[in-house]
């Protein structure tokens, strides 16, 4: 089952040739420890790498037990990547998710049976944050990859969006409450090794319904 984090109909979406949204390009930086402050880190080694647990917020005046609300542990497996056509999608095998996370094309009328134009950058219509854990991603056969990422806050805006490029010889810890989409292979394809809390929950915005935009992700540098 494809999954759509903000519930919008992935067969009816509004068209940029025909003037129904807009799009919002968003910079693009090079992934390094001082441009990946406040959104996360790069990791050398996946086997090693901790992925960032958040203890279950305080509802009220009465504290949280010492050493309980962060316990569901991690969970890890491969993150597959698949341009077809002029569709991305995303495969998240370690919760067994699959998502349509961009197009190549317009959105309403990009089809998986026809090779895009463009491939230096793609459209995406939503992002979503965990606030319970971080997540890793790296590169299997040093993939280069975009990550598109915003510091936590939920009055996030499209201005608020950095793609970072990732040359492959490294993965990305995104830290609890940066907002992301899986991250797009400049290639179109990629497999990643993936690590996350198990608990997984979501907080999503849709760009189209919140914005009247996509974010248009560069994937090389212009």
């Amino acid at each position: 089952m494809i999954h759509n984090f903000s519930g919008l109909d992935l067969d009816r979406m509004p068209s940029l040739a025909r003037g129904e949204v807009r799009a919002h390009r968003v910079p693009l930086v090079v992934a390094s420890e001082a441009t990946l402050a406040g959104f996360g880190r790069r990791v050398a080694d996946f086997g090693s790498a901790e992925v960032t647990i958040v203890t279950w917020p305080q509802g009220g005046w009465r504290p949280i037990v010492a050493g309980t609300g962060n316990e569901g542990g991690i969970v890890e497996d491969a993150f597959e990547m698949e341009r077809r056509g002029e569709v991305q999608h995303a495969t998240n095998r370690a919760v067994g998710r699959s998502y349509v996370t961009g197009w190549y094309a317009d959105p309403a009328t990009a089809l998986e049976s026809r090779e895009p134009m463009d491939v230096s950058r793609i459209y995406t219509h939503e992002a979503n944050y965990h606030p319970d854990g971080g997540q890793v991603f790296f590169p299997r056969g040093g993939a280069a990859f975009v990550a598109l990422l915003a510091r936590p806050g939920d009055d996030v805006r499209p201005e608020s969006f950095v793609a970072f490029l990732c040359d492959g010889s490294f993965g990305i810890h995104i830290d609890p409450g940066v907002w992301h989409q899986p991250v797009f292979p400049v290639g179109g394809a990629a497999a990643f090794d993936d690590k996350q809390g198990r608990v997984h929950a979501c907080v999503a915005v849709d760009f189209v319904s919140e914005f009247g935009c996509y974010l248009e992700v560069p994937l090389a540098v212009r």
